[in-house]
């Protein structure tokens, strides 16, 4: 997903599960935060490197492809942008090396939503955001692993649009580094082909392009992990089933709603809007972002300013070191290495290393690794307000 639903769809979202505007806004802001909080922008406002949560393709570009590269990706995107569904899934007839890679296979309503969205109870409005664009990628990027694995995110080069109409039209695919997809065309920019089994063009979404980006599109495609049988992908489904689902979730978080159950979605609060929503999420469009700040502005009476990175960065920066766990951003940075440590412990539990190795902080304690010391504090009951 992009900014359009990462940050004003999760406003609306916010606003119409019942925070304030002021509050929806923090909120928002930290679901597209995540997107951001990449290991560069956090060495420029002296934090530390272990709370990012996504990795620039400058950064991806530089990393070797060891078994350390691999693990400190896998623990990025599993953790905040492809949630795996089932960390115990049954792969028959398969090696354990394999199985594992399957078993970070992303999807929604798996038992790590439930996990993820638990652990932002009773929290910062900053963890609430965080656990918004982690449920909401789980639809958009249903089917692919955010470890880098040919045998799972690969695809074969057919892939087909479904049209309104229920007519069918072929996708083509170039590789053009930042140029725009040809929409009207259904030309769409996608990673190169790479044969190494873990070359980081081979994490995620890359060999689909943006298509799971786009709300508007309906489409067909043969992925590698599921022996390149056709699979259909209905994103305006998906997407509509997301929006609902994080304003139950939300209502959850705030305490209205008493036990966050998974596959479960608030259809009731959209039926009014229904209409809108679905318009805009089919009109074919790269970003849906006015529409959604059209909306979001009509439901609040209030402004939605455009997301900026660097919003808090100066509170942050000039805060003194005792003071900035008690920060916007420093709060923020506690938020995401919970989650990043909670994600990572579940796939370490489950016997899978391709995170890496884990301890349970919240059981063990203080293990000696000083930039995890936040979380400790904040187990034993040591919070910033």
């Amino acid at each position: 997903m992009q900014a359009d639903f990462h940050y004003y769809a999760t406003y609306c979202a916010a606003y119409l599960a019942g925070y304030s505007h002021k509050e929806a806004l923090d909120l928002c802001y930290s679901a597209q935060m995540v997107d951001c909080l990449t290991k560069t922008f956090l060495k420029s406002i002296s934090a530390t490197v272990h709370a990012a949560t996504s990795q620039s393709q400058a950064e991806l570009v530089d990393l070797k492809s060891d078994i350390t590269a691999i693990q400190d990706i896998t623990r990025i995107w599993s953790s905040f942008h492809f949630l795996p569904k089932d960390l115990y899934a049954e792969v028959p007839h398969s090696t354990r090396t394999y199985r594992n890679k399957y078993r970070l296979i992303c999807g929604p309503n798996g038992r790590l939503l439930k996990d993820t969205v638990e652990l932002a109870k009773d929290r910062s409005i900053q963890a609430a955001g965080i656990a918004m664009h982690i449920l909401a990628d789980t639809w958009a990027h249903y089917n692919f692993a955010g470890t880098p694995s040919l045998v799972i995110n690969n695809t074969d080069n057919n892939f087909s649009e479904i049209m309104e109409d229920g007519s069918v039209r072929p996708i083509s695919f170039k590789h053009s580094p930042g140029a725009s997809d040809d929409i009207e065309n259904a030309v769409f920019n996608s990673t190169v082909f790479n044969l190494g089994e873990t070359n980081i063009l081979n994490l995620g979404h890359g060999h689909a392009g943006h298509l799971p980006d786009y709300s508007y599109i309906r489409y067909k495609y043969m992925p590698a992990w599921d022996n390149y049988r056709e699979c259909l992908k209905d994103n305006p489904s998906d997407y509509r089933k997301a929006f609902c689902q994080m304003i139950y979730a939300m209502k959850y978080l705030r305490g209205e709603v008493e036990v966050f159950e998974l596959d479960t979605y608030d259809e009731e609060a959209i039926a009014p809007y229904e209409e809108k929503i679905m318009a805009i999420l089919t009109k074919r469009r790269e970003d849906a972002s006015a529409g959604w700040k059209a909306f979001g502005e009509e439901l609040s009476g209030k402004e939605i300013p455009d997301f900026d990175v660097n919003t808090h960065v100066d509170q942050y920066k000039n805060a003194l070191p005792e003071d900035r766990d008690g920060t916007f951003l420093g709060k923020y940075i506690i938020a995401s290495l919970s989650q990043k440590s909670m994600i990572t412990n579940k796939i370490f539990r489950s016997g899978n290393l391709l995170a890496g190795f884990s301890i349970e902080y919240s059981k063990k304690g203080f293990a000696g690794i000083r930039d995890y010391f936040k979380i400790v504090r904040e187990s034993r009951g040591v919070k910033h307000e």
